[in-house]
């Protein structure tokens, strides 16, 4: 057994050390929602070290949850798909979410703001569908972080495809959304709405796309979970 073992025969314990070293519910998370690439992995944990991230795929891998699959004309380039015992983490990643979104208190959740992550899951979870068919773009900016940090970009192609820019990509912007991190988190997380933080958001550009924001932006899976701490 490891050093980490509990020395237990019981099944939640043993899933427990595969599970519950720091940080490898969280890459699994980013595994269930469809990354594949350690890049892309890395974006979804911004403070995880590369060294622990390879670490816990390692670990992940020895475990039979993912499996590592060269790509093909990409040489020295894998990905990393789940497994069946993987796939079958969905429901525990998911009622882990529901979880926390119910009974962590949102000002507790609201502490640990990062933007790299908001607009990451943001980009996955954004809704095409009220768009206009062509290439639009979104710059979102956090007056309040260091100037290297506080401009973001959503491109969404025609196609429907999301890419997320951390510096200027170029093209034309169809709208400007100016507010401070925890709104826009406390908006994602469905703790907050556009509506209802109209006067902390500034909206520069398409009124079209200003007024259908809540209905294209990407939420939280778990935004429709009241939080019953709050509500009891």
């Amino acid at each position: 057994m490891s050093q980490g073992s509990y020395y237990q025969f019981c099944p939640v314990a043993m899933a427990s050390e595969v599970l519950c070293k720091r940080w490898t519910m969280v890459l699994v998370r980013e595994l269930v929602a469809g990354s594949t690439r350690f890049n892309d992995l890395k974006r979804g944990v911004p403070r995880m070290s590369p060294t622990l991230l390879s670490l816990r795929l390692k670990e992940l891998e020895a475990a039979g949850v993912v499996v590592r699959v060269p790509v093909a004309g990409e040489p020295g380039i894998s990905e990393y798909h789940l497994t069946p015992a993987g796939e079958d983490l969905l429901p525990v990643v998911k009622a882990l979410g529901v979880w926390g979104q119910r009974w962590v208190e949102s000002n507790l959740s609201l502490r640990n703001l990062d933007a790299s992550l908001l607009m990451w899951d943001m980009r996955r979870n954004l809704d095409p569908t009220p768009l206009p068919k062509r290439r639009v773009v979104v710059k979102f900016r956090y007056p309040e972080l260091p100037s290297t940090r506080r401009n973001f970009w959503l491109v969404v192609e025609p196609v429907g495809s999301v890419d997320l820019c951390a510096t200027d990509p170029g093209f034309d912007i169809d709208l400007y959304v100016t507010t401070d991190l925890r709104t826009m988190t406390a908006i994602w997380m469905g703790l907050d709405t556009i509506a209802q933080a109209r006067d902390r958001i500034d909206f520069d550009g398409s009124r079209q796309l200003a007024t259908s924001m809540q209905q294209w932006l990407g939420l939280s899976p778990f935004a429709t979970e009241k939080n019953l701490v709050e509500h009891a």
